[in-house]
This record gives structure tokens, sequence and C-alpha cells, in this order.
């Protein structure tokens, strides 16, 4: 529980440092059969920024959490980028896709913190 909880305060980190918006971390630990244990969402204003927010994410999760992803896709177009870190999936979107796919509320019964906009 403190690796992952480490990871994602390292996931929030990477994205806050790029200036990531709405961060939501959607804690799924309570739910059975989840497809891992938290999601991280986060919005980027361009794909260029998203492609930044993945990458800072990857290099402070690196530093502070000594973890590598198992996966990432959708760098090429950076509209949506999932990172796979096993137990934690982050998510970062384009503001439209976003709200489009709304997957925090898919886990309703997830708890749901929103961390504060650095501006």
């Amino acid at each position: 529980m403190k690796k992952e909880n480490e990871l994602v305060e390292a996931i929030v980190a990477g994205l806050q440092e790029k200036k990531g918006r709405d961060i939501v971390v959607a804690d799924l630990t309570e739910i059975p059969d989840a497809v891992c244990r938290y999601f991280v969402i986060c919005s980027g204003g361009s794909p260029l920024q998203i492609g930044a927010l993945a990458h800072s994410v990857g290099d402070t999760c690196r530093t502070k959490a000594a973890a590598k992803p198992m996966a990432v896709d959708g760098l090429r177009n950076a509209t949506w980028v999932a990172m796979d870190y096993s137990d934690v999936i982050v998510h970062i979107f384009l503001p439209e896709l976003r709200a489009f796919y709304d997957i925090e509320h898919l886990w309703a019964d997830a708890n749901l913190r929103s961390i504060p906009n650095l501006d």
C-alpha cells in the first residue's frame, strides 16, 4: 500500500510539473474486480502538452518511486495517453475527449480525490 501511494504521489507530481489540469485520483481499492487499484486522470491543453505530461510522469516515477510503466499507449497522436503501472493506470486526455469518455464517472463507487490546479 505504501508503494502504491508513493507511486500515485509521484504521478501527481509529474503531472503538476508540466501544468496538468483537473487531476483526479480514483481509488478503486474497495471495488471488487476492478482493472487496477487506482486511476489517475488529467487533462492537457494540446497534444504537445500531453506528450510532455506523459514524459514528465515517466521521469518522475523513475526518480521518486523507482517505477517504470509496463506499457504506454497513445503517444503518437497524443490526444489520450494511457500509462500502465500495473496497479495504477494514468490517463492523460485532451479536454473534449475526457468529457466524451468521462471515465472517472464510469466507476461511480470509486472514491474520487480532486487535486487543485497549480496556477
